[in-house]
């Protein structure tokens, strides 16, 4: 199955919007080299339409996900127990360092299964519980 993607550059880190169509392999590959050095971004969508698309940003071993559905709205997948809710965690956001709450973090491995999953099941959806932004 293919996916349209842009991610972070392994070499600098930093985010290039530029789309790339391709296989699963490619996109799985890319996540691979990115955290490899330690942070990253990418955004993920079916190449038959725009939405949903999912956003993974990570930094060491705490990830964050988001859901776009349309053009006005996002969502945020509630966490996976892996930091206390009360605890802060920054993960990049483009090329900048954003904070979220532990109720909103993942363990990197686990959100990277839940993009995955929704490249092969197209459904955003059945990964978790959101929480509309």
């Amino acid at each position: 199955m293919g996916v349209v993607w842009a991610a972070a550059l392994p070499e600098s880190g930093l985010f290039h919007p530029v789309e790339r169509r391709s296989g699963v392999k490619d996109l799985s590959d890319r996540f691979s080299d990115v955290r490899s050095c330690g942070q990253g971004y990418l955004e993920v969508r079916l190449p038959d339409r725009e939405f949903p698309a999912l956003v993974l940003a990570f930094r060491g071993d705490h990830a964050v996900v988001h859901l776009m559905s349309d053009t006005e709205r996002m969502f945020l997948l509630i966490g996976d127990g892996t930091v206390p809710s009360g605890a802060e965690v920054e993960v990049p956001i483009m090329d900048g360092l954003a904070v979220f709450t532990g109720g909103f973090v993942l363990d990197v491995s686990r959100a990277w299964e839940l993009v995955h999953d929704f490249t092969q099941t197209q459904a955003a959806g059945s990964l978790g519980e959101w929480c509309e932004l």
